[in-house]
């Protein structure tokens, strides 16, 4: 089943160009990350899949129909990057992951017993449920990582949309949120979608690639990304590097095309 259909897609903000002629597909089961560059167009993106922004040229489609025709959003989650609700709306971790259900409902939104099984159910399922009672800001990073994932998965979406979710955790938090996405992407055939700056982060998880600097530089599974000669073009005498990196739990940064001194194997790396 095809989940998401771009074509011929492009973006302008003003008369600066952020997306040119970018055409890919996203099926059931796929774990697809997008890397880039900053500034490469990949939050520009998201936000055209979600219809947050309205394209400029080209065609979305999701789940078979046009964006503009679109309307079941409870079937896509969205984690997007890190925020914390304001100090002056004390919610608690469960009240945040319980408002991925207003999706669902239509004016006036009430709760009800349904709302408060499903969120108790999927916190037991991204390993938060113990914290439920506590404010959600004064969770650690990684606790309201969990949180927002329960909030995203919380109507066992067909699409599930992860903007750096990683960003300001540590190696091991990384991991677990990860492997936790892994997991229900096999054992759910949802699609995953996941941008990152880090191909370590994501390497062992996906099995397709989506490349962007403003145009497609390559949307393919990673056994074609990793002979690809758009792929070596692209990123020159840094692919070696790139693909030490696509197997490793090392951190190399992706933004800038270099790695940091000491973080990689001296055939690799002009540093040393």
């Amino acid at each position: 089943m095809t989940i998401i259909e771009v074509e011929n897609l492009s973006f302008t903000y003003g008369a600066e160009a952020a997306l040119k002629n970018i055409s890919f597909t996203v099926n059931a089961g796929d774990f697809t990350g997008i890397l880039g560059p900053n500034g490469s167009g990949k939050t520009t993106l998201i936000k055209l899949l979600l219809g947050l922004l309205k394209t400029n040229c080209g065609n979305i489609k999701l789940f078979g129909k046009d964006l503009k025709d679109f309307k079941d959003w409870y079937k896509i989650g969205y984690l997007e990057q890190k925020s914390t609700p304001p100090k002056l709306m004390p919610l608690t971790a469960f009240d945040v992951a319980r408002l991925g259900r207003l999706s669902t409902k239509k004016m006036p939104h009430i709760f009800n017993e349904q709302d408060n099984t499903l969120t108790s159910e999927i916190m037991r399922l991204t390993n938060c449920l113990e914290y439920k009672d506590k404010l959600f800001s004064e969770l650690s990073g990684g606790q309201q990582q969990r949180v927002l994932l329960a909030r995203a998965l919380i109507n066992k979406p067909q699409l599930l949309i992860l903007d750096e979710p990683s960003t300001a955790l540590d190696s091991s938090s990384k991991d677990n949120i990860f492997e936790m996405v892994s997991q229900i992407n096999k054992e759910t055939n949802t699609a995953v979608l996941v941008i990152t700056h880090d191909i370590a982060d994501i390497g062992k998880y996906v099995n397709k690639f989506i490349i962007l600097d403003k145009k497609l530089i390559f949307s393919g599974n990673k056994e074609d990304f990793c002979r690809s000669q758009e792929i070596t073009a692209y990123f020159g005498p840094y692919t070696p590097h790139l693909m030490d990196h696509l197997h490793s739990c090392r951190s190399c940064p992706f933004a800038d095309g270099h790695c940091e001194e000491g973080c990689c194997k001296e055939e690799h790396c002009g540093h040393h």
